[in-house]
């Protein structure tokens, strides 16, 4: 006999109790489970070893034609995909509201729609006039892609079901969207869901490369249940700040490629433009020396980013207690890092306010850049400054020791290839025919060399 089952589900994380409590037991969020309508349950005696229908099994070594990408035209685009869009993928896009999501997407559509492939643009937060200007701002008005204004997943659906399906389908944004099989306001947990599954489903079916744009909340992350993360190929998150120019889009995963792979963007009149050199953007003049700065060779993905780490020590005079700001890196290993420069080197920050920045509103969380942020308190403390053709890489150890980084030629041939000179490093790490090595086993010894002691 059926019988319905009622279910809350959690707005936040997507998890389902079958009691309402305050506080979900998951993701730890108040007042966020709400009761939607569960799916009719049947008692079945038997099991489920019979009664289906025979799926075709193929080995790896199967003679068959792999699917071929299409480069968007963006480099930095395809970089962060990449390669391109594989047909029949799903990738889900998201970012802060007014990041620049949909005007990146209408250019790399337009680009795909003029070389001869069919691209369809379905908006679910504005009208087809509002995407029409916008694409004559952008100098795009001339491209044909096809736009439609709809909510309804099974109206989206049915018209793309008949004649040749698109090589690239986008939708903007998979919150607006809405399932009839199901009930619930557009952008519930199980309205996104099953949106989602359905798009998903028809895009691996007919070959269709897939685009979802998501919201994103107010801490960063994607909105809707984790599980839409799984269902796709690739999830990119384009980053940046509405008010700065320019803009990173970073693949948090990818089936296609690799992750943690970075294009950069500058926002101009013309739309979003590429940047070849993102090295540049975050490195200031360089022609004097300046205390408490430092350049530390990042690596995202395949793709080495020279950044500028800057310190600030001011003394207190009175007992207050001494302020810790971090911007662009981790404040938990801000405060490792001056007890290991405390009790390993000698130095007291006690008395002393730190003030910690990436220049450019980059952020780091690659423990290379140890180093470089030790390098940039001692110099501020001391008022000692660093070359300025020198760039610092190493993690510190709680013992004081500096361990070796991956990668360490890479990043290397990228200060070499911008006029940085000299490099300071862990032992293992080799050195170049145009930039010279000094090795340093612990932190003790860089400070003793930056202090000039002993």
């Amino acid at each position: 006999m059926a019988k319905a089952k009622k279910r809350y589900v959690c707005q936040a994380c997507g998890s389902e109790s079958t009691r309402w409590q305050g506080q979900c037991a998951d993701c730890g969020e108040w007042n966020s489970l709400l009761e939607e309508a569960g799916a009719t349950v049947f008692e079945m005696k038997h099991h489920l070893r019979s009664g289906g229908r025979d799926i075709v099994l193929s080995g790896l070594d199967s003679d068959i034609e792999l699917p071929k990408r299409a480069s968007t035209g963006i480099s930095e685009f395809d970089r962060a995909l990449g390669g391109g869009l594989v047909p029949g993928s799903a990738t889900l896009l998201g970012g802060d509201p007014g990041i620049g999501k949909s005007t990146l997407l209408l250019q790399a559509a337009a680009n795909l729609a003029r070389r001869g492939l069919s691209v369809v643009y379905i908006s679910g937060e504005e009208a087809v006039d509002q995407v029409r200007l916008r694409a004559r701002r952008l100098g795009l008005g001339d491209a044909p892609v096809q736009l439609a204004a709809a909510t309804s997943v099974r109206d989206i659906l049915t018209s793309m079901g008949q004649g040749q399906p698109p090589a690239l389908l986008i939708i903007d944004s998979i919150q607006t969207m809405h399932s009839d099989l199901i009930e619930g306001a557009p952008g519930t947990v199980s309205q996104v869901r099953a949106s989602s599954q359905e798009l998903i489903r028809f895009a691996k079916e007919r070959g269709s490369a897939l685009m979802l744009v998501g919201h994103v909340t107010k801490d960063g992350t994607i909105a809707g249940p984790r599980v839409l993360e799984h269902m796709v190929d690739t999830v990119l998150a384009f980053e940046g700040e509405r008010s700065h120019q320019y803009r990173i889009l970073r693949a948090n995963k990818n089936r296609f490629g690799g992750t943690d792979e970075i294009g950069v963007f500058a926002m101009a009149e013309e739309g979003l433009s590429e940047v070849g050199n993102p090295s540049a953007l975050f490195l200031t003049d360089r022609a004097e020396q300046v205390t408490g700065a430092t350049v530390f060779p990042a690596l995202e993905g395949t793709r080495p980013v020279l950044v500028e780490i800057q310190a600030l020590t001011v003394r207190l005079s009175s007992g207050a207690t001494p302020r810790r700001a971090v911007v662009g890196w981790d404040s938990g290993r801000l405060a490792m890092i001056l007890a290991v420069l405390e009790s390993r080197c000698g130095l007291s920050f006690s008395t002393a306010e730190v003030y910690l920045n990436i220049a450019g509103g980059y952020k780091i969380s690659d423990p290379a850049a140890d180093l470089a942020v030790a390098a940039a308190l001692v110099s501020a403390l001391s008022q000692r400054p660093l070359p300025s053709d020198s760039v610092l890489l190493g993690e510190v150890a709680l013992s004081g020791e500096i361990r070796p980084v991956a990668h360490g030629n890479l990043r290397l041939k990228e200060a070499e290839k911008l006029g940085f000179s000299q490099a300071f490093v862990p032992p293992s790490v080799k050195g170049l025919d145009g930039i010279s090595v000094r090795e340093f086993r612990t932190l003790a010894n860089l400070v003793d060399h930056m202090l000039a002691r002993g």
